[in-house]
């Protein structure tokens, strides 16, 4: 299996990212363009937050708020879990699965932002995996 570090070097999309100070319809909009359910905030480098479909849902449309005249900062998550590169794919999985999320920061040793996984990403990787240690076996039982 891939470890963490591979799987974001094969991502090829640029990350999707916002400011605190951005609106939550332009917060949208970048979501939209990049074909994502989550933002990640980033305060200069620094990752302050996620902005995610549910964020969006819970706190800006059941609460009657304009998406252009509201700030992501106001309605993002601000206690946002994270991983480094040591963390395996299980304790991913494990980590969104308690949670009930779905997009998860990876950081540098640093702290800077390294990428962020998907639960699709994790789930995608985990059947290639198998479906490689299945081909092994067979070929190992077959001789």
């Amino acid at each position: 299996m891939k470890t963490l570090k591979q799987l974001l070097a094969d991502k090829l999309r640029p990350l999707a990212v916002v400011a605190p100070s951005d609106t939550v319809f332009h917060a949208l909009a970048v979501m939209a363009e990049h074909d994502v359910g989550a933002v990640l905030v980033l305060d200069g480098e620094q990752l302050v937050g996620i902005f995610s479909e549910r964020d969006y849902a819970r706190r800006v449309i059941l609460h009657g708020k304009a998406s252009k005249d509201t700030a992501v900062r106001d309605v993002m998550s601000d206690r946002v879990a994270y991983v480094t590169y040591a963390a395996t794919f299980e304790e991913c999985m494990a980590l969104m699965t308690e949670k009930h999320f779905r997009h998860l920061p990876v950081l540098n040793e640093d702290g800077s932002l390294a990428g962020v996984v998907s639960i699709g990403d994790m789930v995608k990787e985990t059947i290639s995996s198998q479906q490689f240690l299945i081909k092994e076996l067979e070929r190992y039982i077959v001789g």
